[in-house]
């Protein structure tokens, strides 16, 4: 399928087998923003739970040898009054549109939750339009050899590009330019054979993100992530750079990083993990390598086992252990490394080597870790 140059209003799209959507260069394929039109729901996952929701604007379910290529432009229109405002209380850098007294999305996210929690069958968790749960750009959800390429993206309701159980993914040469809330660039969801590369990546969230379900309803799913590079990237905006979690119920492991540049004043952390008691899981063999990180908010390296632990806690140890950085070199953060283990489940086996931190302004903090080692790093004294 070929769309040639020209501005071109459209709906959802949903691709199916040995498809190609291919967006020529000097293409722009805007989508409608009346959620009525991201109807009947579809079987999605939504931060880590599975439900009936609204379409992403470009879907596809149990598919295999689909792609999006091409050097045009996807454009989700989302915006100040459009999908962002479904959010609700949101501290970014852009207005939303959604002012105190208006409808947001927290109570139907409670009420997921809940469904989850208490194993209501997936095709009775129905949400509509007037739930306010904003929809994916891209999500393939339990597809195999899936490209996306060449392609920009901006202006999301939520995440941007998000194979969810999918296997053999290959994510190339993308520019995500999206300020909203949630507007993580690209989410590995509970995949497998991931190769993301050569993208630009300028977002209100976390850049790229490896996940594996949330709670009690990542754990009945029980997929890992695994074997997943991320490399050649350029990360601009957001909360992390590369980040894993905080949805990690179903495992993350042998996850590869290189050859990264992450800068901005307005990037929070180059790298970070993130847990908590109510989502378990194990993160293990994680390596990091030849990242030049110029400017970073908060702290280079981030280790939390107590993300939003004043939301949520429960008896669902997350483990996280065997993590190699090697060869960073970061000009300016608020600190090298943060890392918050649980007294019950230390973070174990922290390697960081051959690495320089040109300039802090606060010391490394380091709690409830066990094996932390640093061969040939200095830390400087904090400005």
């Amino acid at each position: 399928m070929v769309v040639p140059p020209g501005d071109y209003l459209t709906g959802p799209l949903h691709l199916r087998s040995f498809v190609n959507l291919h967006v020529c260069a000097g293409a722009t394929l805007k989508f409608i923003t009346d959620s009525c039109r991201y109807l009947p729901s579809v079987f999605t996952r939504w931060e880590g739970m599975e439900c009936m929701g609204l379409s992403p604007l470009i879907y596809a379910c149990e598919q295999e040898h689909v792609a999006i290529t091409g050097g045009g432009m996807l454009d989700g229109q989302a915006g100040l009054g459009r999908w962002w405002n479904w959010a609700g209380p949101w501290e970014g850098a852009l207005p939303t549109g959604w002012a105190p007294g208006q409808p947001h999305q927290a109570a139907a996210r409670d009420q997921l939750k809940r469904w989850a929690e208490s194993g209501i069958p997936v095709r009775q968790r129905i949400l509509t339009e007037q739930d306010l749960l904003r929809p994916m750009f891209v999500q393939f959800y339990r597809c195999h050899d899936v490209l996306v390429e060449g392609i920009t993206l901006r202006h999301s309701p939520m995440w941007c590009i998000h194979p969810a159980l999918c296997r053999a993914v290959t994510v190339r040469g993308v520019r995500i330019d999206s300020h909203g809330p949630n507007n993580d660039g690209c989410v590995a969801d509970s995949c497998r054979d991931v190769l993301i590369e050569d993208c630009v990546l300028d977002t209100g969230d976390d850049c790229v993100s490896v996940k594996s379900g949330r709670n009690q309803d990542g754990l009945r799913v029980n997929v890992p992530s695994e074997d997943i590079v991320i490399r050649g990237c350029r990360m601009l905006n957001g909360h992390g750079g590369v980040a894993i979690g905080s949805e990690i119920s179903g495992c993350v492991r042998r996850v590869f990083v290189e050859r990264c540049v992450m800068d901005s004043p307005h990037l929070d952390l180059a790298f970070r993990i993130k847990a908590n008691s109510t989502r378990g899981g194990v993160v293990e063999q994680i390596y990091l390598r030849d990242l030049e990180v110029r400017e970073v908010r908060d702290a280079a390296v981030r280790i939390d086992l107590l993300y939003s632990q004043d939301e949520e806690q429960g008896n669902r140890l997350p483990r996280v252990r065997e993590i190699v950085v090697e060869r960073l070199r970061c000009a300016h953060s608020g600190r090298a490394v943060w890392i918050e283990g649980l007294e019950a489940m230390p973070v174990r086996e922290v390697c960081i080597r051959d690495s320089a931190f040109r300039q802090v302004d606060a010391a490394n903090i380091l709690r409830h870790v066990e094996g932390f080692t640093t061969p040939r790093v200095v830390f400087p004294a904090p400005a």
